[in-house]
Order: C-alpha cells, then sequence, then structure tokens
C-alpha cells in the first residue's frame, strides 16, 4: 500500500499493527512528508509558490541524500496507490514504465476524471488506459438530475436515478462510462410509472408542509 506521505502511511501502520489479516508493506511516495506538512506537526507552515508540471518532476526526482526517487519494494506484485494526486501521478508514471506489466498497479479514489492536465500526452494515454474497478458517485446533474453511476468491474457500466421515495431505479446500461450527453439523452427517454409520479407528488407536498 502506497500512501502520498509518510504522515499517512504512519497512521495505517497504526490501525493495521494488530490486524493479522493485513499482509502488506506500507510505504509512502513523499519520504519527506513529516517536514513538508509541518503546519500539522506544530511547525510554522510556509507558503507555498505554484509549480508547473516540469518544476513537480524535478523535485520528485531530486536526491537529498537521504532519500532519492521513490520505488516499490523489490519484487513487489500488486502496487495500489491511495488517493494519489497531481505531482503523485508523476511519480507513479515512471513507476509503471520501469515495473512494465510485471506488477500490477492500482489506483484507489484517484479521481482521474478530474485531472485537466497531464505531465505528457504520454502520461494522459497511459492513465487513460486504466479500467475503472468500482465507481460511485453522481452523474451529471446539469443533464440528468437526482441520477448516479455506478460500475463494479468487470460488470457494465449503470445509470441509474434517484427517486424521491423507494432504492434508485436504472434507466440505462452500457460498456463505457457515460458522458454527459449519453446521459442526457438516457434520462430524456427513461420511462416513469404513473405509481412513481404519484409518490413523488405526494413526497413533495409533504415536504412542503413542514417547511
Amino acid at each position: 500500500a502506497v500512501f502520498n506521505d509518510e504522515i499517512l502511511a504512519d497512521e495505517a501502520r497504526k490501525l493495521w499493527s494488530g490486524d493479522l489479516s493485513v499482509e502488506c508493506n506500507i510505504v509512502a511516495i513523499d519520504r519527506k512528508g513529516k517536514r513538508s506538512r509541518g503546519g500539522l506537526m506544530g511547525g510554522k507552515k510556509k507558503k507555498k509558490k505554484a509549480k508547473g508540471f516540469a518544476s513537480k518532476m524535478a523535485e520528485e526526482l531530486e536526491d537529498d541524500g537521504s532519500s532519492g526517487p521513490f520505488n516499490l519494494p523489490k519484487d513487489t506484485e500488486v502496487a495500489l496507490f491511495v488517493a494519489p494526486g497531481p505531482k503523485e501521478l508523476i511519480a507513479i508514471e515512471r513507476i509503471c514504465n520501469e515495473v512494465g506489466m510485471g506488477t500490477c498497479v492500482i489506483l484507489l479514489n484517484a479521481r482521474l476524471s478530474r485531472v485537466e492536465k497531464y505531465a505528457s500526452d504520454d502520461a494522459r494515454k497511459l492513465f487513460e488506459s486504466f479500467a475503472p474497478v468500482w465507481f460511485l458517485g453522481a452523474a451529471s446533474q446539469e443533464k440528468s438530475p437526482g441520477c448516479l453511476m455506478h460500475r463494479a468491474y468487470p460488470g457494465k457500466w449503470v445509470l441509474a436515478r434517484k427517486p424521491k421515495i423507494g432504492a434508485p431505479k436504472t434507466i440505462a446500461i452500457q460498456d463505457d462510462m457515460f458522458t454527459g450527453d449519453e446521459c442526457a439523452e438516457a434520462y430524456a427517454t427513461m420511462e416513469v410509472s404513473e405509481i412513481e409520479k404519484t409518490s413523488e407528488k405526494l413526497a413533495m407536498n409533504v415536504a412542503e408542509w413542514f417547511k
């Protein structure tokens, strides 16, 4: 399990220390995390200047004598990176290029769909090739109000609408993640029974009474 810094890694070590079911190495990409997050440890927090990808790459590759560029432990079969951000993705790209297909790399809560800019076109191609294993989140509320998306690998993507009363109802299923336009099309063509319409109208009326 690979965390972004040593503070998070230490927390995981403490939480899992007595759990016999946990069998993994816990490491951190930024082994200087305790110093870099001094504001959380009682030190005075310094303002950081905005950095571009080139500066972040140089920082990630910097060797301060005590720790060089992050590397996975030898013979790692599965590497689980926890909530990596833009800086960590730079390190992960390098790791993927080094280990090739010999190591399974999993990104947990990476939120790649929210990444607007990658370090390079090669980095974009790499991370776009990752297959979402598990996803549950709101669909475009502008295109499909009250809808959410879900996927559990190797299953398909599901678009569901959450009614005012009752469990979410599936309105579309497909192989790829739904785009905004696909959400809008599915929402516009979905069928809502008279019972659902009546129940939702009743729920809205009750809500108005308690305002």
